[in-house]
């Protein structure tokens, strides 16, 4: 399931929730490349202290972790990062951070499980790292919005240059964004459940129809 419902505390949260008194809580990867700005992104926006399962760089990594653009780099998602950002009353996202290395992609199945949506962040330094990210969701037809991270000293590049370079279906989202910053990592996760909710329901009316 892309969401969870939960019963409301109190008489007074009915009114903020919904008709129903119910919260809601959704599923969001946050994918792209190594080194690009993922578990930044998680950290800065959650709510709680977010869980995080990065290992220092070894140099076996280094014969297969390319690192050309983030050299100052040290550490690496292993497993997944986590956490959690209230939108709105009643509405949170629960965020889970992919590992960016081919070889942990065989998480990417298990994590993307009855998720919403994504978010591909981008580094135009680096910007060919999006393709698998791309690839994989739009294989499985699961709605997500390119966010490019504005590196210092990196090119600053249009929302349409990125669209043509990484070929990406007309409609899909491109916006521009500081990681590091909560409320620009907020507004590409409003952005996001914004798409995606009309992406859902486009393909529910062409089933019921």
């Amino acid at each position: 399931m892309a969401y969870e419902r939960s019963e409301s505390s109190g008489a007074d949260d009915s009114a903020d929730d919904g008709v129903d008194g119910t919260a809601l809580a959704l599923k969001i990867l946050v994918a792209g490349g190594f080194g690009v700005g993922k578990t930044t992104l998680v950290g800065a926006v959650s709510e709680i202290r977010p869980l995080r399962t990065e290992e220092q760089l070894s140099r076996a990594g280094e014969f297969v972790d390319d690192t050309g653009g983030v050299d100052q780099k040290t550490t690496t998602t292993v497993a997944m990062d986590f956490g959690r950002i209230t939108i709105r009353s009643g509405l949170s996202l629960y965020l889970f951070g992919t590992p960016g290395q081919d070889r942990f992609w065989f998480l990417w199945d298990e994590l993307s499980q009855g998720a919403l949506g994504a978010v591909v962040l981008a580094d135009t330094r680096r910007l060919e790292d999006c393709f698998p990210a791309v690839d994989y969701f739009e294989h499985r037809k699961i709605p997500f919005v390119v966010a490019v991270n504005c590196f210092t000293g990196a090119r600053a590049y249009g929302a349409a240059e990125v669209s043509r370079a990484l070929d990406l279906d007309r409609g899909t989202p491109v916006v521009l964004c500081d990681a590091r910053d909560r409320d620009s990592g907020k507004e590409v996760l409003i952005r996001l459940v914004e798409y995606a909710g009309r992406m859902h329901t486009a393909r529910l009316l062409d089933t019921v129809g």
